[in-house]
Parts: C-alpha cells; sequence; structure tokens
C-alpha cells in the first residue's frame, strides 16, 4: 500500500487511540512488524496545546517509522492551520479524525458526529488537503447510527477532495465499541471509491485479518484494542499472511522482556510521577484479568519505577520456576 511518496512495507498499521497509542506504544508496535502506525489524537485549538500532554503529541523526537499526526475538529480554518503547523514540527502525514465516538468530542460536533454533516465534511478536506504539501489521510466510521451508513457518501466526498487513503472502522458512532465490527459497509466503500481503503475494527487474530482482508478487498488492515498488550501481534498476523501458518505463543521469556522494555520506554517519556501511573494500564493489557488478578492489584499500589520493574522481574522469575517445576513433574 502507499500513501503519498510513501510505501509501507506490508498492510499492518497501527490505529490512534487516544491514551494508548504514545511514543512508546507506537514505537513498539513498529519494532513488532506494524508498517506505519498513527499518532494519538489531537485537537485543533492551539488554546489547549500548552499543556504537557499535547505537548508530547506535538513532538516527533525520537519518532520510529512514518510519522502521521491525527488532527480532530469541527473548523476547516482552524483545521487546516492545525495541519501546517504540524507539518511544520515533522509531521509526514496528517490524517483526520472523523472516527472518535466520545461524547466529549461529538458534543464539539468534531469526530465522528461529522459523518452527520458531509457539506462540513467536504469543506474541511480541502481545507486541510490545500493547507498542506504532505499526503492527507481521513478515519471515519460507517456512519453516525445502523439506519444512517453513509461510509461510502463520505468516501466519495474524500476522494474527490483529494484524500490520499481512507481508515475504516466497521461501527457506527451509535454502536460505539459494542457488539460486532460489521465489514459490508467497509467492502461497499472500498468497490466506490479507487483510492486506498483500510479496515479497522475487531481485527484481534490472524485468522481475523485474512479473512478481513478477503471478505472486504481493502488495501490494509487498522489494528488497535486487539493490539493492547499484544504489541507482537503484528508479527504474528504478518506471518500468517506470508505463510498461511501460525506462529508459535510469545514465550515467557520474552513477553518479560517485551513488558520491561515497554515500562523504560515509558518512564523515558513521561518521567517516573505520570510514567508510572501510565504503565498500570498498559501492564494490565499484558496480563489475563482473572489470573493475574492479584499481580495487578499489588502493581497498581507502587509508587516507583524502581518498584514496579522489580515486581515484574519477581513476577516472571516465579512464573518461569513454576514451569520448571511442571516440566519435571511431566518427565
Amino acid at each position: 500500500m502507499q500513501i503519498g511518496p510513501y510505501q509501507l512495507k506490508n498492510q499492518l498499521i497501527v490505529a490512534p487511540m487516544a491514551g494508548v497509542t504514545d511514543q512508546a506504544f507506537r514505537n513498539l508496535c513498529l519494532r513488532y512488524g506494524a508498517a506505519m502506525a498513527v499518532s494519538e489524537m489531537l485537537l485543533a485549538n492551539p488554546d489547549v496545546w500548552d499543556t504537557d500532554k499535547s505537548r508530547l503529541r506535538l513532538s516527533h523526537s525520537g519518532e520510529e517509522g512514518i510519522r502521521s499526526v491525527q488532527i480532530a475538529g469541527a473548523d476547516p480554518d482552524a483545521m487546516a492551520w492545525a495541519a501546517r503547523y504540524n507539518v511544520e514540527q515533522g509531521a509526514q502525514i496528517i490524517d483526520i479524525n472523523m472516527g472518535c465516538p466520545a461524547k466529549k468530542v461529538n458534543k464539539k460536533l468534531a469526530g465522528s458526529a461529522l459523518m452527520q454533516n458531509p457539506e462540513l465534511v467536504d469543506q474541511i478536506l480541502k481545507a486541510v488537503v490545500g493547507a498542506v504539501d504532505v499526503p492527507v489521510t481521513l478515519k471515519i466510521r460507517t456512519g453516525w447510527d445502523p439506519d444512517h451508513r453513509n461510509g461510502v457518501q463520505i468516501a466519495r466526498i474524500a476522494e474527490d477532495s483529494g484524500i490520499a487513503s481512507l481508515a475504516v472502522h466497521g461501527r457506527t458512532r451509535q454502536c460505539m465499541y459494542k457488539g460486532d465490527a460489521e465489514y459490508d459497509t467497509i467492502k461497499a466503500i472500498k468497490q466506490s471509491v479507487s483510492i486506498p481503503v483500510v479496515a479497522n475494527g475487531d481485527i484481534t487474530t490472524p485468522e481475523k485479518a485474512r479473512y478481513v482482508l478477503d471478505y472486504t478487498g481493502v488495501d490494509a488492515l487498522m489494528i488497535g484494542r486487539g493490539a493492547q498488550g499484544r504489541p507482537w501481534l503484528f508479527r504474528e498476523i504478518q506471518h500468517y499472511l506470508d505463510t498461511g501458518e501460525k506462529l508459535p505463543p510469545v514465550t515467557v521469556e520474552e513477553k518479560r522482556q517485551v513488558m520491561l522494555d515497554h515500562l523504560t520506554k515509558l518512564y523515558a517519556l513521561y518521567g517516573e510521577f505520570k510514567g508510572v501511573r501510565f504503565a498500570r494500564k498498559h501492564i494490565g493489557w499484558y496480563l489475563d484479568q482473572d489470573a493475574q488478578r492479584d499481580f495487578r492489584a499489588q502493581f497498581n499500589k507502587l509508587e516507583s519505577a524502581a518498584e514496579q520493574y522489580s515486581l515484574v522481574e519477581y513476577y516472571f522469575d516465579e512464573l518461569i520456576s513454576e514451569l520448571d517445576k511442571e516440566q519435571i513433574t511431566n518427565v
């Protein structure tokens, strides 16, 4: 798949997720085989940029791979200005958010709320495309609600406006993240436009990835929640797409190293105080929600990086010891 001058090495893209796909997570996914990772959403309002959170999202220092920055807003001029500013800061691709279902975004008529107003969509897309000399991509949902799936209409507006590629989450805004993603609308969108189309939603296994590619005919897949606590999912999917065979499960030792590496990246990115707090949710995603309940409860009480790091080391030492005992018993 190609986006403007950028040829992706495969068909796997990390979906932008606010509060999740920070630089630490993006770089980890890229190292495990994702072709591109889209940054967390940045509101097209400079009045809110003077915060630690926004400053981190505006910085591209240390970014690996193609720098794709997502912006959100409902004013064409503000979106154009935000796009230009981010390009000046090093963004190589500008992604427009018209898929976020969050109330705090939609009440400002941004995110997926824009799909109710195709005329405004057209104005925003043309303003942003005309403001920058880098590719502009768009992320949408299938529609506002199940009775108003206008994804095909929005896709055609996007193509006519000069959008370089289109990602589609297989739910409406009303569906939020409930139920199963549907791919019929994504298939119809792919058949209605000539620009690259990316399918998103419920792609959590190599088999599901193969199915969605074959069923919809899309050019690439965008993976979000399925990779939380499983950055190696990209490696597993790519191997399956290439060979038709599944890789063995990730080893305990590799999982330990990934978690420790993730912790190190979070502390470096946010500093110890905030890094410790962000680590709680990320480490929780790596663990089985029932089997490791006690560990998670203990981990979430820790207040220092050293304590968190040591507890993860201790947990895996104990886990490996138990596995060794089982092997000896079974011999």
